[in-house]
């Protein structure tokens, strides 16, 4: 161990019981802490980035699991990962409401975007209207692919389409192939879709695809820490105290995409 992080672990450990920090350090040499986060947290480079930054302010072992929201939470709550960082709220508050999930934390907040061949905003015009937007891209029966899988970027979407009084049907509307970027197959069939701003910035523009619809209030999504009443692990409150304090607000800080929650 280096003198760097020997003295990270040091401030860290002052900071909280030193007790905890070495309780969860042990427990995860045999059994490391397993964190789950939605697709899109991971694709946009800010799960990794806490998963490093937490294993190197406190030792504790981190393992990082991945999946759409939907899917991770149910495991949460039957115990089987530690702390989960979802964009998925609805489903969160059914959880929580079920004594499934508890310690429920606001991280971060964010949004989505509405993406597609930049040759078609002229003719939606619609600015930051999104149910506008989806209105006319049904009617055009325009390209559009969607995750279908549970996670939070398909749950929102189908939020947005409710909202656009809109049921979208193939053949222009098609679920994207499972193991591959939802972004990099919309751009290959120039297809539009929607995608987590931080998935976008990670990715950046291509050539004639771009974002069409940014910036309504009904595409902005909370990001939020929790825990599972079944898991016991040591490192899962030393988890959610480290990620909504100082140490995890800096490592979102790097990220352009996300905002610190509102306390």
């Amino acid at each position: 161990m280096n003198s760097r992080r020997r003295a990270l672990m040091g401030l860290w450990a002052a900071a909280v019981s030193p007790g905890v920090v070495w309780a969860a350090q042990r427990a995860s040499l045999a059994d490391p802490l397993r964190f789950a986060a939605d697709d899109a947290l991971v694709d946009s480079g800010l799960a990794a980035a806490l998963q490093r930054g937490f294993g190197r302010d406190t030792g504790v072992a981190i393992q990082l699991l991945r999946g759409p929201a939907s899917t991770l939470l149910a495991a949460l709550a039957r115990g089987e990962h530690d702390v989960a960082l979802a964009n998925a709220p609805q489903v969160e508050a059914d959880l929580a409401q079920q004594g499934l999930i508890h310690d429920i934390r606001p991280f971060a907040s964010t949004d989505f975007v509405l993406t597609g061949p930049t040759a078609l905003a002229k003719a939606l015009a619609a600015e930051s209207d999104a149910s506008l937007a989806l209105a006319r891209l049904a009617q055009a029966q325009a390209p559009f692919i969607t995750l279908a899988d549970g996670s939070g970027t398909h749950l929102a979407e189908q939020a947005l389409w409710r909202s656009a009084k809109v049921a979208p049907a193939a053949p222009w509307y098609t679920a994207a192939t499972p193991g591959s970027s939802l972004l990099a197959q919309a751009r290959a069939a120039k297809a539009c879709t929607l995608v987590e701003r931080g998935v976008w910035a990670a990715a950046g523009a291509g050539k004639g695809y771009g974002v069409l619809v940014a910036g309504d209030p009904r595409m902005a999504v909370d990001v939020r820490v929790m825990r599972s009443f079944h898991a016991k692990h040591p490192g899962g409150t030393l988890f959610a105290d480290w990620i909504t304090g100082p140490h995890g607000r800096r490592v979102l800080a790097s990220l352009r995409a996300y905002r610190a929650a509102k306390s």
